[in-house]
């Protein structure tokens, strides 16, 4: 008998109603636009949380992860976040990864140009990107969970696009904020260390309906001064502190060859922070090494023969030096 697909929207929709009911004690702000759509503000006017960053990443991952802190000190860091999947495919690369391109000028919006790269479950409905067709999965349904890493509301031109590509009435549409510079911004963006190893091991040729399970953690900093800055520490967070082990099926030979390739550590510019190769890049993310994008050490179990492959390390003493007050 096969096993029913899972409605990643539909699993996300009581963790959105969830955070909406409990907005209080999570720091976020709750408001409904004159058409109904329901925007939940994680950071920008609102104050946010640790935890509500952990339940946006919990929507990201369409109901079919975990993400939580351990706050239990270890390689000189106090705290780390855990994130896991037995649905990996789905719930990283079908929902969490944020690879919807959400842009409109100047004109379209009345004021200033908007860009934004859109994530979550309502990805799947909209269906926009290629890698839908690759993986074989469309979502169907009345709820739409969307997360963006923005520093202002999106105008009503974005909300319009939105609705119209995922064939939602107003209503069923959630709308999370999370400026990176926050606390539930910088909570859910490094929660996405299994989604960076799952995405890179897409881009290197690997069969990722291969794989079957995944678990991850990585040091939490505290947000960054600016947006800037904050995206710089959670980037150094999973390329130097990320820690991913995959349970995969397949050929053993395969799954040895991604052990090996995956690791932060083939890449070149291995070893410098994240801030200084992106000035040195011009702020242009196309001219930085793909392979930089990825955990700093992996694991690699193979069902059927047993064996696991490990290749990569921690780069603490990196971290903590730019982390951490002398």
């Amino acid at each position: 008998m096969t096993a029913a697909v899972p409605s990643v929207n539909g699993l996300a929709r009581p963790i959105f109603e969830a955070l909406v009911r409990d907005a209080g004690r999570l720091g976020v702000q709750v408001e409904r636009d004159a058409r109904g759509v329901t925007l939940v503000d994680a950071g920008i006017a609102a104050p946010g949380s640790i935890e509500a960053g952990l339940r946006v990443a919990r929507l990201c991952m369409g109901g079919l992860g975990e993400a939580t802190l351990a706050a239990a000190p270890r390689e000189g860091w106090p705290s780390w976040l855990q994130v896991r999947s037995s649905r990996p495919v789905l719930a990283c690369l079908a929902s969490q990864y944020a690879g919807w391109s959400l842009n409109a000028t100047k004109e379209a919006t009345g004021g200033r140009r908007f860009s934004a790269l859109g994530s979550g479950p309502a990805r799947a409905l909209a269906c926009k990107e290629p890698l839908f067709a690759e993986l074989g999965y469309r979502d169907a349904g009345d709820f739409g969970g969307l997360v963006l890493e923005v520093d202002r509301p999106p105008p009503p031109v974005i909300v319009d696009k939105v609705l119209a590509d995922c064939g939602l009435a107003p209503g069923g549409l959630g709308l999370v904020m999370t400026p990176t510079a926050s606390l539930a911004g910088t909570t859910q963006v490094v929660a996405r260390v299994l989604e960076v190893a799952l995405h890179r091991a897409h881009e290197l040729g690997f069969d990722v309906r291969d794989i079957v399970e995944g678990n991850a953690c990585a040091p939490l900093p505290s947000p960054g001064a600016d947006g800037l800055d904050a995206m710089a520490r959670t980037n150094d967070a999973i390329l130097y502190g990320g820690q991913v082990h995959l349970t995969v099926t397949g050929a053993a030979d395969a799954a040895r060859d991604l052990a090996v390739r995956l690791p932060s550590g083939n890449s070149a510019d291995h070893g410098r922070s994240f801030g200084e190769l992106f000035a040195a890049a011009g702020h242009d993310f196309y001219k930085l090494d793909g392979a930089l994008f990825a955990p700093a050490q992996v694991w690699v179990s193979h069902v059927g023969s047993g064996r696991t492959w490990h290749a990569g390390a921690l780069r603490m003493d990196l971290l903590l030096a730019l982390w951490q007050m002398p």
